[in-house]
């Protein structure tokens, strides 16, 4: 009989305890320490039918002995997600994709399993075949190479999983899933590391990438413990408002390529769009030309993006001025009001400021502080700024534009799509020669208010 035994956990982060206590101390939260009943036993491997075979034991190497092949990715047939992942899903790689309640995850990596040309199994424990079969339908009504599966125990799941022999599986989500080895309810602390630990083993041992959907916390974190994200290899964010039709994929975790990447997508009847050329979606068609709007250039991951900054400047009359932001960081707002009253001379403090970043996105880029700048003085004057004008320029607190890096994407895209007119530091190096486009180069906030507004 195997020895059995209870532990605590905390249901925030996970950590574990002999005993019961009020707060976590890891976490330092209130009455999340949980007990479970763990199961202490050998665990055979993922296989039932595996046989145990001796190994030698592993010995150290020198780095300069090792081999490196070429790196073999599997292409998902879908170029947004294939370059958050940095070319696609490596052989034995472990995903894991987040995001709130009906953004799109589930639809997403059906879509995928549905286009892609190899054997895909997708493990669903939260909706029926006929519930999977609808949405089908709707985004791709033909696959012979999509399996449909729904079970939610680890051991049936595999054993199905060696009579198919699928190259790609699909776990939709791991909270559902659970384990004999432990003794507790599916979604609690243990069930989830077990379970991933279970579907780490069978990734290795096979080669076969697997993509996990973790449900998310109330805060906005993948919920389980925070050795979850650690397991893993990638960790995606498929994030989005629902009253928009865009949604964001960023990578926040990624062995295998960078953090930086940005894919974005369409929701429509169909399933997701994909959109390759975010920058016209993301400025309004609007032929007026509109005081308080300023295009910015910015760059996210490896692709430059042109944004369209909204602004509303209006007299204070309850009091203590508005500083509203939507898609900017609020201090920065903040710091930006300070330079302009500053070093520019504009009296902004009796006055109410909104800013707002079209298209729902959120953007930390210092280099929309000017656009962000000449949206506000463009209302506040209520002077239009000329159409075919963009920035992309840093703005310091001594009132300098500064430079900012890779200064000649940004240029070409703003080329790319029309634009007449950039503004960047004068102690930015450009490389382009000839370009198609005017750059303006300035060196403090002084010269963009003359050029702009007289």
């Amino acid at each position: 009989m195997a020895k059995v035994k209870t532990s605590f956990f905390c249901q925030n982060c996970g950590a574990q305890y002999p005993k019961w206590i009020g707060q976590c101390t890891s976490c330092k939260q209130w009455n999340t320490i949980v007990e479970e009943v763990i199961q202490k036993e050998e665990k055979p491997a993922w296989k039932s039918s595996a046989t145990p075979t001796s190994k030698r034991a592993g010995s150290p190497i020198r780095l300069s002995e090792i081999t490196q092949e070429k790196e073999l990715r599997l292409d998902t047939q879908d170029m947004e997600f294939n370059r958050v992942l940095g070319g696609g899903l490596v052989p034995g790689s472990l995903t894991l994709l987040g995001g709130e309640p009906g953004i799109g995850k589930s639809t997403l990596l059906l879509q995928i399993a549905l286009k892609l040309p190899y054997k895909t199994l997708y493990v669903s424990g939260e909706e029926s075949q006929k519930q999977i079969k609808m949405r089908a339908d709707r985004i791709l009504p033909s696959s012979e190479n999509c399996f449909i599966l729904t079970e939610t125990k680890t051991q049936n799941i595999f054993q199905q999983i060696t009579s198919l022999e699928p190259d790609l599986v699909i776990i939709d989500s791991i909270q559902t899933l659970h384990t004999d080895y432990v003794d507790s309810g599916a979604g609690s602390i243990s069930q989830i590391r077990e379970c991933t630990a279970e579907l780490i083993k069978f990734a290795k041992e096979t080669h076969t990438p697997v993509i996990l959907v973790g449900h998310i916390t109330k805060d906005g974190n993948i919920a389980g413990p925070k050795i979850l994200e650690h397991m893993v290899d990638t960790v995606l964010q498929f994030e989005g408002d629902r009253n928009y039709v865009y949604r964001i994929l960023r990578s926040l975790k990624n062995r295998f390529g960078s953090t930086a990447e940005l894919g974005i997508y369409e929701m429509q009847g169909s399933g997701l769009r994909e959109v390759n050329n975010p920058s016209e979606v993301l400025i309004s068609k609007n032929d007026e030309n509109l005081s308080g709007t300023a295009i910015a250039a910015t760059v996210e991951g490896m692709r430059p993006l042109l944004i369209e900054i909204q602004a509303l400047v209006s007299s204070a009359v309850y009091g203590t001025p508005q500083r509203s932001a939507t898609g900017f960081n609020a201090k920065r707002l903040n710091m930006l009001l300070a330079v302009l009253e500053k070093r520019a001379g504009f009296k902004l403090g009796a006055k109410d400021v909104f800013l707002n970043i079209t298209g729902g996105i959120s953007v930390d880029d210092p280099a929309i502080d000017l656009a962000v700048m000449a949206s506000i003085l463009s209302s506040n004057s209520d002077i239009p700024i000329e159409k075919g004008v963009c920035f992309a320029a840093e703005v310091g607190l001594a009132g300098e534009i500064r430079p900012v890096q890779r200064v000649d994407q940004r240029i070409l895209e703003a080329e790319k799509l029309g634009f007449s007119t950039i503004y960047v530091s004068k102690n930015n190096k450009i490389g382009l020669k000839n370009p198609n486009i005017q750059v303006q180069l300035v060196s403090k906030i002084e010269d963009v208010v003359s050029h702009l507004f007289g």
